[in-house]
């Protein structure tokens, strides 16, 4: 499958680009999916509270022999805060829930789950969170669902960008926008939903098929392969094996110029998941 580049942070942390989602995975079933997937050469898992199976991402950790140790320092893990629990001492609070459940000692990435900017309070979240890396608690800092005005707003009370602005990015849901101002400040982007749940395979009257027909690939594997030529961080999820090696196998092939113009001409007005200006999550 060949070696999963690193993307590096503005903090000096480097991220492997391509991750596990475990979004809508139970928890009971958890833990045997993310040790599948550190058993095909994942290594980092993507979780958050709000997906209800922290624990179950702990225990495939202790499976997998990843939760401490040496083998801890070769696994990112993400996780995020509920919404809910926005504010200094409730972050705190929930970090120390989080933590225990998920079963080690740090996470590589704690994140704002949503900008909430009917009830803004990243700012106080913040501060939270810097506490939480200048304690070792937390390796790297970053944000899901930011439009420029949230991280615009964010620096200018915090004096800090993110390192990561996770968001929902696909062929038909581009978010030039975004990923331009996100690029120009150096944080880096995360695409969840990178397939549009599979909607995305079907778009543009046959042009995924077609690409992926001439490399022999997948039209997963084409528009994944189009994400990681784009520089962007994946969290592709899968709860099967086979489907979590083919999401991985994603660097013996290229695509040509003209075939990332016919993906990039897929961008369109419609996003499969929610709004960052009036949704909240748990």
């Amino acid at each position: 499958m060949g070696q999963v580049p690193g993307i590096g942070l503005n903090d000096g942390m480097v991220i492997p680009q391509v991750g596990l989602g475990v979004l809508r995975v139970e928890d009971e079933r958890t833990d045997g999916v993310v040790e599948s997937a550190l058993a095909v050469g994942y290594r980092h898992i993507d979780t958050a509270a709000g997906y209800g199976n922290e624990a179950g991402v702990g225990r495939g950790l202790v499976r997998a022999g990843y939760a401490d140790g040496d083998r801890r320092k070769d696994l990112w893990l993400t996780t995020k805060l509920k919404d809910s629990e926005q504010g200094y001492d409730s972050t705190l609070r929930a970090f120390d829930r989080q933590i225990g459940a998920l079963g080690t000692d740090y996470v590589d990435m704690y994140m704002i789950h949503w900008p909430t900017p009917f009830d803004w309070r990243a700012d106080r979240t913040w501060r939270a969170f810097d506490r939480l890396r200048g304690e070792g608690r937390v390796r790297t800092l970053g944000v899901c669902n930011f439009l420029p005005d949230h991280l615009e707003r964010l620096h200018a009370e915090t004096g800090e960008y993110p390192s990561v602005d996770q968001i929902e990015l696909h062929p038909s849901w581009q978010q030039r926008d975004t990923v331009a101002y996100c690029k120009e400040r150096g944080i880096a982007v995360e695409a969840y939903s990178p397939l549009a749940r599979g909607a995305d395979l079907e778009a543009g009257d046959g042009v995924i098929g077609r690409i992926a027909r001439s490399h022999g690939v997948s039209p997963a594997q084409v528009i994944l392969r189009w994400h990681i030529e784009n520089g962007t961080i994946i969290i592709p999820k899968s709860v099967h094996r086979r489907r979590q090696e083919e999401n991985l196998d994603l660097f013996s092939f290229r695509l040509g110029a003209d075939e990332h113009e016919a993906i990039d001409a897929l961008d369109g007005p419609i996003r499969a998941g929610h709004d960052p200006m009036t949704f909240t999550y748990a």
